[in-house]
């Protein structure tokens, strides 16, 4: 048997193990939606891969093939352990350690439609926030374009007033170049820009 069954056979193992064990924990030890093995990993800054389908439905759709991670050629998707409970196997992408370059090879080998086949431009895995009050620019510290600078849309997803970056919510993609780039961190690993994951709930997340 080649690497690959191999790699393949180990990785079927492991879901199975997960969809047999996560109901029994939430029988013994019954959980809130919103916590524990039922807790969505969705988060500031914790994305889905380009083209993802709303999140209430997105465990039930994907079937852990570890496709779009495998063709991912900047290893930015993971793949989510036991630990996340239903959501094990699924891919995450976490913006500020290796954001998305919106290669979109993933949407061209996820089998079930998961991720859909979409455009570059088209893609809306969240949205870009300013904290202002973080930012050294808009601070008046000193003058610091990196978040311009790294955006694949600049000019249209961020652009410059008076030296200071703004949002354009109609063009950005949500990618995380910007966090990645961003040199100001604060709390909990958040940075002077951060994504927000505003459509995942509402299957906009392109």
């Amino acid at each position: 048997m080649d690497d690959f069954n191999l790699e393949f056979f180990k990785k079927r193992r492991e879901i199975i193990k997960t969809l047999i064990i996560s109901p029994l924990i939430s029988l013994f030890y019954p959980v809130h939606a919103s916590s524990g093995i039922l807790s969505s990993p969705i988060g500031t800054n914790r994305l889905r891969p380009p083209g993802a389908v709303s999140e209430e439905i997105f465990a039930g759709k994907c079937i852990r093939c570890g496709r779009c991670v495998e063709v991912c050629p900047y290893k930015s998707i993971i793949q989510l352990d036991i630990k996340n409970g239903v959501y094990a196997g699924t891919p995450l992408i976490i913006a500020e350690n290796i954001p998305c370059y919106l290669c979109m090879k993933c949407v061209e080998v996820c089998p079930t439609g998961t991720l859909r086949k979409i455009k570059q431009e088209e893609t809306r895995m969240g949205l870009a926030v300013i904290n202002k009050h973080v930012c050294v620019t808009w601070k008046g510290e000193t003058i610091c374009r990196t978040c311009y600078n790294v955006c694949l849309f600049k000019d249209k997803a961020i652009r410059l007033d008076e030296l200071r970056p703004v949002i354009d919510e109609k063009f950005c993609a949500g990618c995380g170049l910007c966090v990645h780039g961003c040199p100001v961190s604060y709390k909990d690993n958040l940075k002077a820009i951060n994504i927000e994951p505003i459509y995942s709930q509402n299957g906009k997340s392109e």
